[in-house]
């Protein structure tokens, strides 16, 4: 998760946004970092005081799109599935949605300025302690 964070720009915008809310309008997300700062505080609060059922996630992401949208930015989006392992070795289907971003290309290389998990549902089976 730590080298995640490299992929964030300082002033990002990172949303988990259930797609019931988003086609409604309403603004309300299950997580919200609206920043680099923020999403660093995120990881660290899970490493260290979070409680948590203990598993391993495996993302599954479908082919990229991308598209310029102005000189140096990149519109972004992919399909995803996020599977959960228990400790006891089980695998379940977690949550599955939609990746839409936004990338700009700066000098220490491609940089994410803001990404929305659109997830399918917001029936989410257990707590959502990990970044999507």
């Amino acid at each position: 998760l730590e080298d995640w964070l490299d992929l964030f720009a300082d002033d990002c915008s990172y949303r988990v946004v259930p797609r019931e809310n988003f086609d409604l309008g309403l603004p309300q997300p299950l997580i919200l970092a609206e920043n680099k700062a923020m999403l660093t505080d995120r990881i660290v609060a899970y490493r260290n005081a979070n409680i948590y059922n203990i598993h391993r996630d495996r993302h599954v992401v479908g082919t990229a799109l991308a598209r310029k949208s102005e000189s140096n930015r990149w519109s972004l989006a992919a399909s995803f599935a996020l599977f959960q392992t228990d400790s006891e070795g089980r695998t379940a289907l977690f949550l599955a949605g939609a990746y839409r971003a936004t990338a700009s290309f700066e000098a220490a290389g491609p940089r994410l300025r803001d990404m929305l998990g659109l997830l399918d549902t917001a029936a989410i089976p257990t707590l959502l302690a990990t970044p999507v």
